[in-house]
């Protein structure tokens, strides 16, 4: 048994422990977020439909136990990083810096330009985060039926 958690890519049978992943580490949002966070809706189901579609995802564990996870896809020559989980057991412990990182060096394998990230305006903590780690605000949206922007896209250039 090993203390040090292994990074590795997510295969369909990861969905459910990906979605409860997913589940417990946005219960923190819950209410807080306006519009209410996509996270809630994630389904074992739903996950197993984006990975067999060519998505992705990059889970992180320890024995066997799901840790922390982000979900990947390319998007406009870049890799996207959404729903970057860390269930609330393992906080603390810079994985949300690793599992980034392994983005990141997905993003480099396939021989993509960037990185890019989606944020809500509200949640600064998770800004500072990823602007600590070189991404840089490109843009700001509203959600559907907002009349004021409710996130900001965030995009890293590998070099």
């Amino acid at each position: 048994m090993s203390d040090t958690p292994v990074l590795r890519i997510a295969t369909a049978a990861d969905a459910p422990a990906i979605a409860t992943a997913i589940a417990e580490s946005f219960a923190q949002y819950r209410g807080k977020l306006v519009p209410e966070s996509g996270a809630f809706r994630e389904t074992a189901e739903g996950i197993a439909g984006e990975l067999a579609r060519g998505a992705g995802a990059i889970v992180a564990e320890r024995d066997g136990e799901m840790l922390g996870c982000v979900l990947v896809d390319e998007m406009e020559g870049d890799l996207y990083f959404g729903r970057l989980s860390v269930r609330p057991l393992a906080r603390g412990q810079g994985l949300a810096r690793r599992l980034i990182e392994a983005v990141e060096g997905e993003a480099r394998r396939r021989g993509l330009a960037g990185v890019r990230l989606g944020v809500r305006i509200v949640l600064t903590e998770n800004q500072r985060l990823f602007a600590s780690l070189g991404y840089r605000e490109t843009s700001r949206e509203a959600h559907p039926g907002f009349d004021r922007p409710t996130s900001i896209n965030m995009r890293k250039p590998l070099g």
